[in-house]
């Protein structure tokens, strides 16, 4: 099983016979799944925690500390499949529709290079009012 061979649809199919099999369904909605990815996530960042860029590079050359770091981020995603799942969408379409938001939120021709929020480059299509010309 790996990323090139696997489809979306095969990992939710793991996850719900997983959780089926523990009768963990009943435990699995959607505040109890978010709470948990919550966690993961805080899990996920401690590998990185007081550690600089290069620290964090040096970190990840050791496999042990990969292996670990992979399964941090495979309970993030087992998480956020499961909720997607619980929820009743279809994660693909998802990540499709929010790329799609994106691009229009974040042209190329704009924020190539940049880091900036979409609102430090969008122009604004409304007229900046004069605070002293307001009568309230």
């Amino acid at each position: 099983m790996s990323d090139q061979t696997t489809t979306v649809a095969e990992l939710i199919g793991l996850m719900r016979q997983f959780t089926e099999e523990r009768d963990w369904g009943q435990f699995h909605h959607p505040k109890d799944l978010g709470l948990a990815l919550a966690i993961e996530v805080g899990e996920l960042l401690e590998h990185f925690r007081y550690r600089t860029n290069e620290e964090i590079l040096h970190y990840l050359e050791s496999p042990t500390h990969l292996k670990e770091l992979s399964h941090e981020i495979a309970d993030c995603v087992w998480l956020l499949f499961r909720l997607a799942d619980v929820c009743g969408f279809d994660m693909s379409v998802a990540l499709r529709d929010k790329l799609q938001l994106a691009a229009a939120k974040y042209p190329v021709e704009k924020v190539r290079g940049r880091p900036d929020k979409y609102t430090a480059y969008q122009k604004s299509d409304k007229p900046t009012a004069d605070p002293e010309s307001t009568t309230q």
